[in-house]
């Protein structure tokens, strides 16, 4: 299952907003739903990597990830990035006792 962790996100005018990060499991495709955080459901219009376009990534490509009907405040530095209709994100923590 596709999974991505956001290391940034930016807005280009006139394009949509571009979300940054290392693919971490899956393939990723122009055209697939992806989720935010197990919520807000968002389609793929662009990948790319190195000022190349691309049609798809795999595990261990960083990529920017091309919405464009998103705004910049659906999507944050952190936020993890799922296969729609995945199983639930579970957020990485740590626990200890004192």
């Amino acid at each position: 299952m596709f999974q991505l962790t956001v290391e940034d996100v930016f807005a280009i005018k006139g394009r949509g907003t571009v979300a940054t990060g290392r693919v971490e499991t899956g393939t990723l495709r122009v055209g697939d739903a992806v989720a935010v955080n197990g919520a807000a459901v968002l389609r793929v219009d662009g990948i790319e990597s190195f000022r190349k376009q691309r049609d798809e990534a795999a595990a261990g490509d960083t990529i920017g990830v091309l919405f464009r009907d998103a705004a910049t405040s659906q999507i944050s530095r952190g936020d993890v990035l799922t296969a729609a209709g995945g199983t639930e994100v579970t957020t990485p923590g740590v626990t200890f006792l004192a």
